[in-house]
Order: structure tokens, then sequence, then C-alpha cells
């Protein structure tokens, strides 16, 4: 870590970064420096799925994706990365031609809960993170310049994290909120838990209640989850691309809502 602190600190920006362009930026949403929503015009919605070692949703959604044709985006951990139990989940989803990115090589919390702005890491923290994610990736002929796009460990940054890791040719993106997708890991124990019904309804409430609907969203379902967590989300996600198709949306890849070249 000192010898890539040293380097990156000796070297003008220039040298080593790459430039960063989203071609449609002005039809994102765009929140402390990261893209949390594609164009609101177009009903256009794209899956998205994190995981940091939790697989036990990998055989339903890799096969209800394989069943409606949808490519789905899948941002892992270095942790994930290195299991020997996820490499051939890793090839798998290669193989079918989903994106896959990165999601933080040690899941670290780069801000403090209480307070955004407050960090707990420094850039250089921040910069070995993101790389040595991108060093596991590497192994399986995952390069940067073909996944510049990251979801953020726990889903959680700030505007200086956003371009630390934009000077890495890195973009942040991150789940549109609002649906209560996210919310797909609450355990029974929680008082912050929902259930699959509760998030599936919520799904179509705030499609139906909201002008610009799920355009443009960046739908997040999780990988895996707590096993004391015994109603997945992930066995609605059939259901719900069903209906969200019934109601005009289409899949996409989130490489067409979100074109970036470097």
């Amino acid at each position: 870590m000192k010898k890539l602190a040293i380097l990156l600190m000796m070297l003008p920006a220039g040298l080593w970064a790459q430039v960063l362009h989203v071609d449609n930026a002005q039809a994102m949403t765009w929140v402390e420096g990261a893209i949390e929503r594609g164009d609101r015009t177009e009903k256009k919605i794209s899956l998205v799925f994190t995981s940091d070692g939790f697989i036990d949703g990998y055989q339903t959604i890799r096969a209800t994706l394989k069943k409606y044709g949808i490519k789905g985006a899948f941002f892992f951990t270095g942790n994930f990365y290195r299991m020997p139990e996820c490499e051939s989940i890793v090839k798998g989803l290669k193989k079918d031609g989903h994106y896959l990115g990165p999601h933080s090589d040690r899941h670290l919390l780069w801000c403090a809960w209480e307070d955004r702005d407050s960090l707990l890491v420094d850039k250089i923290a921040v910069y070995k993170d993101i790389m040595d994610n991108y060093g596991e990736m590497a192994r399986f002929g995952i390069k940067l310049k073909k996944a510049p796009l990251m979801i953020p460990p726990y889903e959680y940054y700030n505007a200086k994290t956003a371009a630390w890791a934009n000077e890495l040719g890195v973009q942040l993106v991150n789940f549109s909120p609002g649906t209560g997708s996210n919310a797909d890991y609450t355990t029974p124990d929680a008082s912050n838990y929902r259930s699959s019904q509760q998030i599936y309804d919520r799904i179509l409430a705030y499609e139906a209640e909201h002008k610009d609907g799920l355009n443009g969203f960046l739908l997040l379902v999780h990988f895996g989850v707590d096993p004391r967590r015994t109603d997945k989300f992930y066995d609605r996600l059939d259901d719900l691309i069903v209906e969200l198709q019934r109601r005009g949306y289409e899949f996409v890849p989130i490489t067409e809502q979100i074109r970036v070249k470097n």
C-alpha cells in the first residue's frame, strides 16, 4: 500500500488518470458525483445485483434473466471474486453476457453513517480498495476499461469518494431510490424488515404513483442474503419482470442506459 501511495502521489494526475465521458450525462440523475438513475423519458430499467459473498440467488437469478433474455449488471467485491465457490458463478455470468463490475475489494465503509461527509478512509485507501477489486476481476479477464461502472460498498459514498474513483477511470453508480427494493436483505428480527410481498407491492405502487414511473431505473436486487431471511425477493423476480413488461417497460443492459467513454 505504501508503494501505491508514493507512486500515485508523485505522478501528476494527467499522467495516470483516465478521462471519463458519459455520452448522455445531462439525461442522468446525479447525486454526489454518482449516477442514480438513467433517462427519465425512456421506459427502460436496468437490473443491478450486488454481493460481498452471499450466493444463494445465483441459480434463480441466472435462470430468470436467461428466460427473458435480459442482461443484468453484477457488482461483486474482491472478497466475492476470491471465493473458490464463486469462480464458476463469475464465469457463468460472463458467458451469459452480463456486466460484471466492482463493489469494493474488502467491502469497506467509506463514509460515516451518521454524517455522509465524514470520511472513514483516506484517498489512497479508496484507490487501493478500488484497484485491488479490479485486480481480482482481471483474473477473469474483466478489465477496467470495459467495466468502468462501480456500485460503492454498502451503496454509500460521498462527492469526494466519487471524485477519487473518477480519477482512476471509474464512474460510481447507485441504485435508484424510492421503491425499497434494497430492503430485500433485511431479516425478520430487524426493525426495518420488509417482506418480499411488501417490497413487490411498493415497487408497483411507486411506478403507478410517480409521473416518470420507473423510467431509467437502476433496480437493485441482492444476489444473496442472510440465511435467516427465508423469504427471498429474487424468487419474485420472474413475477416482477412479467408485470413491468406488461406495463410497457424494457429491461436493458446498464451500459445502454449509461454510456461511458474512456
